[in-house]
């Protein structure tokens, strides 16, 4: 029977953002995607993810705010969890002051944006500082907007308090004890290989893998360094 390996989509993006990833990886694991509906804490997102999971252990890889569900996949169950790979992520919780307001105005300014003008225009706003400066305006930026565009007002607003009220997982990190990736693009501005390399320091015996030429979408800008690097792993 094939193992299972459960991939964890980022911010209103749905499974096509795995799509590469499935068909090459299908051979080695049977591949499931979770759309997290209207839950709007990521300890819901995870619970669901786990209602979702085979009760035997499965492989697990979360990519943006899919690494943070997988961050508190881990903590809930972390006996469940065979491998680990967070992608494009971070741990800290909203910073305080200043720099948390403006996160969450920044937020709710996109929320706003999508209910009066749709999720299109408002993807076509926000995604410009998702891929490498050099694909912007291109077909896969085109089909950015196309996965944001499918999701909802509802569902944004749901997923963006989920992010607003996220927790610290940064005291998880010693604790894991999985195979673990952490991977992002070496022109990710959202999260940064410097970010990553810190979580690789914190989690004992974690690989670090920063892809080449790709911002923070990594899995459609970069689709075959990013299944390489998950082939290896599921290798581990």
């Amino acid at each position: 029977m094939q193992p299972t390996l459960i991939l964890l989509p980022g911010l209103v993006c749905d499974a096509a953002v795995w799509t590469p990833q499935v068909a090459a990886l299908q051979a080695q694991a049977q591949c499931v995607v979770p759309a997290y509906g209207l839950r709007d804490t990521l300890t819901a997102m995870a619970e669901q993810v786990l209602s979702e999971a085979p009760a035997e252990r499965f492989s697990l890889a979360g990519h943006s705010m899919g690494g943070r569900v997988a961050l508190e996949v881990m903590r809930l169950a972390p006996q469940r969890v065979q491998r680990l790979a967070l992608m494009d992520t971070g741990t800290q919780p909203l910073a305080a002051g200043e720099a948390g307001e403006k996160e969450r105005a920044g937020r709710l300014e996109l929320l706003a944006l999508a209910r009066a003008k749709g999720m299109r225009a408002m993807a076509d706003k926000w995604a410009r500082g998702m891929v490498h400066p050099e694909r912007i305006d291109t077909p896969l930026f085109e089909s950015v907007l196309d996965i944001l565009a499918r999701s909802s007002p509802g569902q944004f607003a749901a997923q963006i308090n989920a992010l607003l009220t996220r927790p610290d997982a940064s005291t998880l990190l010693p604790t894991i004890q999985c195979p673990t990736l952490v991977l992002c693009g070496r022109e990710d501005s959202w999260s940064t290989p410097a970010q990553h390399a810190q979580m690789r320091d914190a989690i004992p015996n974690a690989a670090l893998c920063v892809i080449e030429h790709c911002g923070h979408m990594c899995t459609l800008e970069q689709p075959q360094a990013v299944t390489d690097a998950l082939a290896a792993w599921l290798q581990r």
